[in-house]
């Protein structure tokens, strides 16, 4: 809660900003799953056009983005809203990537597992697998490859955190954000 208290005036500017440079509404809601599979609504600053369709995450050079949204992504500032699913309990500050229902779907079922652990506002897959850096700029069909190349790297990543989670390694990857937020960079170990 102090952190949302903390963070308002920029929540405020952000929210401002979204309003002001793009149609649509502030938040993006979509519905993805936290601990056991069930399902819930997850809150980000709208960064994309409200009118295209396309696949249910992005790619390089993805039209759909918006000036600012490139902004807000890039500094990860679009996720902020999630603390609100952090303090409903929908979400932990580090665990694994909170996915949609219908990517959860096509997981293989030996990696089905990360499904059932409480999705984190961070974690270590999405500090070291950012989709703009994981997709390659011809891929056919972001679909496939991301159920295909990228959910197995994500999963083995967050699987080793999972199994040796304690304050420590919680600790590690909040600096470990904070200092990617700051600087851009992904963390290197």
């Amino acid at each position: 809660m102090a952190g949302i208290v903390g963070l308002a005036p920029l929540l405020l500017v952000i929210a401002l900003l979204v309003r002001l440079t793009s149609k649509g509404p502030v938040l993006f809601r979509q519905v993805r799953l936290t601990t056991g599979r069930c399902e819930f609504t997850i809150y980000k600053f709208r960064t994309m056009t409200v009118t295209r369709g396309g696949p249910e995450f992005t790619v390089p050079g993805d039209s759909r983005v918006t000036r600012l949204g490139a902004v807000l992504r890039r500094t990860s500032l679009d996720e902020l809203p999630q603390l609100f699913n952090l303090l409903r309990g929908d979400m932990t500050l580090v665990g694994p990537r909170p996915e949609t229902p219908a990517l959860a779907a096509q997981y293989p079922p030996e990696l089905q597992f990360v499904l059932h652990a409480t999705p984190g506002l961070t974690g270590p897959a999405q500090l070291r697998l950012r989709d703009h850096v994981c997709f390659p700029p011809d891929v056919r069909d972001p679909e496939r490859w991301y159920v295909e190349r990228i959910v197995p790297a994500r999963v083995a990543l967050d699987e080793s955190f999972l199994r040796a989670a304690s304050l420590p390694a919680t600790v590690r990857v909040v600096v470990q954000t904070l200092v990617y937020v700051i600087t851009g960079r992904p963390p290197t170990a």
